[in-house]
């Protein structure tokens, strides 16, 4: 018997099992916990309803700031919403939370040098996001905004819980 080759084949059923089971774990719903972590950083840390509205339905709070679009009829997947997140939008206002975007490649191949080529630059967000930080932040998008139609009376109370925001401007 040929021990190595016996020892390759369960090393290889070994990674492929731990593979399976990292991408398994994927995709499990966000732990409540973690939304809320990451509405908190949609209202505060990254300040996103000041262009995209508290709801992300583009109704913003600061008429100084860019309009931001409708996330709720978004049509992107997470890796779309991290990747917008993280490097901005190239032509637009959407600015980039990660600190090291056009640093190094990282972002649509691009450097800082290069994005003086776009006729609309990206504004410095509020504040940077580290990655996990980014992640909870889509997490929470993916939960309560990104194709969750228009905000109604019943989504305002599931969004905001029990003792949260205001709902009566919508009807019952």
């Amino acid at each position: 018997m040929n021990h190595s080759r016996y020892f390759v084949s369960a090393a290889a059923a070994l990674a492929l099992t731990l593979a399976s089971m990292a991408s398994a774990q994927d995709e499990k719903p966000p732990d409540p916990s973690d939304i809320a972590e990451g509405m908190r950083l949609f209202e505060t840390k990254g300040n996103c309803q000041a262009c995209h509205g508290w709801s992300g339905d583009g109704r913003k709070t600061d008429n100084q700031m860019p309009d931001g679009p409708n996330l709720r009829e978004s049509k992107l997947n997470r890796a779309g919403l991290i990747l917008a997140i993280k490097c901005g939008r190239l032509s637009s206002q959407m600015p980039a939370f990660d600190k090291f975007a056009y640093s190094d490649g990282r972002c649509y191949g691009k450097k800082a040098a290069d994005l003086t080529a776009y006729k609309t630059r990206m504004p410095d967000p509020p504040a940077t996001l580290q990655p996990r930080e980014i992640e909870l932040l889509a997490d929470f998008l993916m939960a309560k905004v990104v194709r969750q139609g228009p905000m109604n009376h019943a989504k305002c109370l599931e969004f905001w819980g029990p003792t949260g925001g205001d709902c009566s401007e919508f009807p019952k």
